[in-house]
């Protein structure tokens, strides 16, 4: 019997989910398709190590949208997040550390312990940024305007102009800079001290493999702003039962909303008929039929690997060839038997809940990227580290914890065209190293480690290139430029072939705004 339906999503993914919720609840027969045997793509929670749980790959919580957990009633199907009590903990060297977050006033008494100057002048800088990020933050459930898009466009391009009209222009030389300086240009006008230009400079490079200092990277700090935890303003925080509680909490929406979620459904190829997509062909052969397919997959996976070349024009395959992604990215999940004692600061407190980050100046962070262009991996790498056992002891037995470490830098690609399956373990070591460097613990408490190279990545999730965002964010490919200019609109050269991933507007992170933003534009018809 022939299966048909209002629309199939590629990628059971947590936009993939959002956006199927926001069309089931207009009555629409829609069905999800997951490779994987769970849904949430990068966002989900898995036992790596008998009685050891941690969230896979995604590992923290800020910018998943208020409206989207109002709307899919997230916290009702049970997601709760406890916010971090510091933003940030940065030891410094054996005796020295910064500690980032928990109010204006206690960052201050940080900060002034390296410059009184620096200290005066946060609040100027929080600020500058909450002017620029509340006038971008309006745009991020919105379509962009679509070059070439017609009318519509048009009044939608002199709707955004008005906004930044409104701006003061302090405020909009603010955000010229925020889209087109480095960061490291930016901190370096604010603030003298090095610890502190750490602290914030780390966010620029957080899945973006560049240095500090590369042009554009300023925005890749103003990106990791924009969240808030439990209604405040720029809180980062964990989701109890890890992140795949998020995934779990849309899906369960998604299911009471009528949703048909299909695990272990690889799709092979979108079928095509008059220019149109008109369905899907599984791996095992099913034909799936629908008027409307919606891709949640990295854009140049969609395109590469599930759309004929044939099928779309030749210029907009080699836009999407040349689509940059690869975010000098090296996951692990570590099960330790007890908590790391860092030598500045050795007994247990608020910290150990907080970002834990080994990258003590910009310099380090710029040195990290360069090795990684020359050499594959950085000889000092940045390692952040979330223990979210402190808050949560589902995840682990008790008196033992499981951390996240976010490593960087590596390159997607090595020199000489060696294998990530060669390097990973002696990477993997180097990772757990340099953390024992400034907790000397560390390594003889790790009981198991789950290792993900940006080939694994990119095996396991889909993440090309381990690219944490499915593609660069950088100027020309932001905004109505994501991921080609002229399909800013959650389009594609294919009539009814639709995409709502995080190759999308406003970009990556677990926001769930690619996929509401897409069904808006889907159910417009």
């Amino acid at each position: 019997m022939k299966q048909v339906y209002d629309a199939i999503i590629i990628g059971g993914g947590h936009n993939g989910l959002v956006c199927a919720c926001y069309l089931a609840a207009k009555r629409w027969k829609v069905r999800v398709l997951e490779r994987r045997h769970i849904v949430g793509g990068a966002a989900v929670t898995e036992e790596f190590h008998p009685g050891f749980r941690n969230s896979t790959a995604s590992y923290t919580v800020s910018l998943l949208n208020p409206k989207i957990i109002r709307d899919l009633r997230l916290h009702e199907h049970g997601l709760r997040v406890v916010e971090r009590p510091y933003s940030n903990f940065l030891p410094l060297s054996d005796t020295e550390y910064i500690k980032v977050g928990g109010s204006l006033e206690a960052t201050q008494r940080e900060v002034a312990r390296f410059s009184k100057r620096d200290a005066d002048k946060l609040p100027a800088y929080y600020a500058m940024l909450d002017r620029v990020a509340a006038v971008l933050k309006d745009l991020l459930l919105e379509t962009p305007p679509n070059v070439g898009g017609g009318v519509a466009d048009i009044f939608q391009a002199l709707k955004i102009g008005k906004r930044f009209k409104s701006l003061d222009m302090a405020a909009r030389r603010d955000v010229l800079n925020l889209f087109t300086q480095s960061a490291g240009e930016m901190l370096d006008d604010w603030f003298e001290s090095t610890p502190i230009k750490a602290c914030f400079g780390f966010d620029s490079i957080v899945g973006n493999f560049a240095s500090p200092y590369t042009p554009g990277s300023a925005y890749v700090l103003l990106h990791h702003v924009f969240g808030e935890v439990n209604g405040k303003q720029g809180i980062w925080g964990h989701a109890i039962g890890g992140m795949g509680a998020i995934s779990e909490a849309i899906a369960a929406e998604a299911r009471l909303r009528g949703v048909e979620i299909s695990t272990d459904s690889s799709v092979a190829r979108l079928q095509v008929e008059k220019g149109n997509a008109v369905g899907v062909v599984l791996e095992d052969g099913t034909e799936l039929y629908s008027k409307r397919v919606i891709s949640n997959l990295n854009p140049k996976l969609l395109f590469q690997k599930i759309v004929a070349p044939q099928d779309v024009p030749l210029e907009f395959n080699q836009r999407i060839n040349a689509y940059q992604c690869g975010s000098g990215t090296f996951r692990m999940n570590v099960a330790l038997h007890e908590l790391p004692r860092f030598t500045c600061l050795p007994e247990a407190g608020p910290h150990h809940s907080s970002g834990i980050i080994m990258a003590p100046s910009m310099q380090y962070m710029e040195q990290a990227y360069f090795d990684a262009r020359t050499h594959g991996w950085s000889k000092n790498p940045i390692v952040e580290i979330l223990i979210p056992s402190t808050v949560d002891d589902s995840l682990a037995p008790r008196g033992q914890h499981v951390a996240s470490l976010f490593c960087q830098h590596v390159s997607p690609t090595l020199p000489s065209g060696a294998s990530w399956d060669d390097a990973r373990k002696e990477v993997a070591d180097l990772m757990i190293d340099t953390v024992n460097k400034f907790a000397p613990n560390f390594k003889a408490s790790v009981i198991a480690r789950q290792i993900h190279s940006p080939l694994d990545l990119e095996r396991k999730f889909g993440l090309v290139g381990g690219d944490i965002f499915h593609g660069k964010l950088s100027l020309n490919q932001l905004f109505s430029a994501r991921p080609v200019l002229g399909y800013g609109n959650y389009r594609t050269p294919i009539g009814g072939l639709f995409q709502c991933g995080a190759g999308t507007h406003p970009g990556g992170g677990v926001t769930g705004i690619p996929g509401h933003n897409a069904a808006m534009e889907i159910l417009k018809g």
